[in-house]
């Protein structure tokens, strides 16, 4: 798979596949491009999936982070640099979660709306923080024990940061941090309540490589700062883009509240929305069959 140079000289490695019209495909915190695959794969003889790995993250894993850029507008410049590479024109996009925050910080910063061709919105908030502006945050009403878990986690890692690693980590911090993490875990779910098998995983040191999305700790404070200072405003960028827009919505979604992305979705001009009644944040798990099906629906609709 090819790999292409950013602007600070990094070579960020770029998933190729299939042929025919180009689709851009934005991906999730912790994702890597093959998996997608299941998902796109009856598409390939119709579509050349360029799927980018983020910075941190399969082929990309080694990829230094740069200096002074907020993850989000790291991963909007190395796509910018991406688009400009390949000279891609008049695209269809799919953006899940980060990816999608990263798509519409393009939008409002770089213009990107004018080279979209179709846009596909996969359970997002165009705001992450909630306030007296914005009640569909990231976390909506639990916003507020989010961010102080949040800053509990920054502060432990940078208190580590002379560790690389999650595996590096003397015992008493480590445990602390998986101990976090898993509280987060939980203020996803509705219910306060966790699988007794993810539970069981987080204490088992060679499972947790698994249930820990980001090992590397240099990565996980990016990643973590940025999310907690995110303070960025899309609401306007979005509502402006011309090109239809399908908008895939976690009806259960906890991360971020489905009637905000219905609010968001509806002030799109040209909008379609498909609700996962059974999904939160993950539809791609827990309604895989759909969600391939309804990708399939997408692309087929804007060939």
């Amino acid at each position: 798979m090819p790999r292409y140079q950013m602007p600070d000289g990094e070579q960020l490695y770029v998933r190729e596949i299939g042929q025919g019209e180009p689709v851009l495909v934005l991906s999730g915190l912790g994702m890597q491009s093959w998996q997608w695959l299941p998902f796109i794969f009856p598409n390939l003889k119709q579509f050349k999936f360029i799927i980018p790995d983020w910075r941190g993250f399969g082929g990309s894993k080694h990829c230094r982070i740069p200096e002074h850029l907020d993850a989000i507008s790291s991963h909007w410049q190395d796509v910018n640099c991406l688009i400009e590479q390949l000279h891609l024109d008049q695209i269809i996009v799919m953006g899940y979660s980060m990816g999608a925050t990263t798509s519409m910080h393009g939008m409002q910063y770089g213009q990107f709306g004018d080279k979209i061709k179709a846009y596909l919105h996969i359970d997002q908030t165009p705001k992450i923080p909630t306030d007296e502006t914005w009640q569909y945050g990231l976390l909506g009403a639990k916003h507020t024990e989010f961010k102080q878990l949040l800053q509990q986690i920054s502060a432990l890692v940078n208190a580590n940061k002379h560790h690389q690693t999650l595996k590096q980590l003397p015992k008493d911090p480590k445990q602390k941090l998986i101990d976090l993490w898993l509280a987060f875990v939980k203020l996803q779910s509705a219910d306060q309540s966790t699988p007794k098998s993810m539970q069981w995983a987080f204490k088992v040191p060679r499972l947790q490589d698994y249930v820990m999305p980001i090992q590397r700790l240099d990565y996980l404070s990016w990643y973590i700062d940025s999310y907690l200072h995110h303070a960025e405003d899309y609401r306007t960028a979005i509502a402006g883009l011309k090109s239809p827009a399908t908008f895939f919505i976690g009806a259960q979604s906890t991360l971020y509240p489905a009637k905000g992305q219905l609010e968001i979705a509806d002030s799109v001009l040209n909008s379609n929305k498909v609700m996962f009644n059974r999904s939160g944040h993950t539809p791609l798990i827990s309604e895989p069959v759909k969600f391939s099906r309804e990708i399939q629906r997408f692309l087929k609709q804007h060939h």
